[in-house]
């Protein structure tokens, strides 16, 4: 009587053909990754990111806040300065440019080391309605950025009850 993992044996033929190139590659990249090559390095370092701050190219989070005689924009821009700001409207596109700079140095006996970080930015979002370009308003302060822009057309809101 066979079991079934002499079954599998048998069924198992002697000679294997060689993996190609493409084939090696792909079992290196499973290996590597290990199916979860979106976030590969979390299992390696779960306590934090791989590369830490400096290396952290995203785009400032913002809110659109739709009141009703403006709009509010707010953006999140740590370590950038009112200096390194540039704020841009063309048409309904309401465009943010910027720039981040930093710069660490340690010394400590022989060891010695200094890190300057530099990366620009860049962000657009298109407005639902026109605005009155000359009220514009913008304030930053403790790294966020505000901006008031005055609707062209004031609207009316009523609420329409769902029967």
């Amino acid at each position: 009587m066979k079991t079934k993992r002499q079954d599998i044996v048998e069924r198992i033929p002697e000679k294997t053909r060689e993996l190609t190139p493409f084939e090696e590659m792909d079992r290196l990249f499973d290996t590597f990754f290990n199916r979860g090559w979106l976030q590969p390095w979390h299992e390696i370092w779960p306590q934090g990111k791989l590369f830490g701050e400096p290396f952290d190219l995203r785009t400032p989070r913002m809110d659109l806040i739709d009141r009703e005689d403006e709009f509010l924009v707010r953006a999140e821009l740590p370590g950038v300065t009112k200096e390194d700001l540039k704020i841009d409207l063309a048409g309904q596109t309401l465009t943010i440019n910027g720039e981040h700079r930093r710069e660490e140095k340690e010394t400590e006996g022989e060891y010695y080391r200094a890190e300057i970080s530099r990366g620009t930015f860049s962000r657009s979002i298109h407005l639902p309605e026109e605005v009155e370009e000359k009220d514009i308003k913008a304030e930053f302060e403790n790294g966020v950025l505000e901006i008031r822009l005055p609707k062209l057309h004031k609207v009316e809101r009523r609420r329409i009850e769902v029967k």
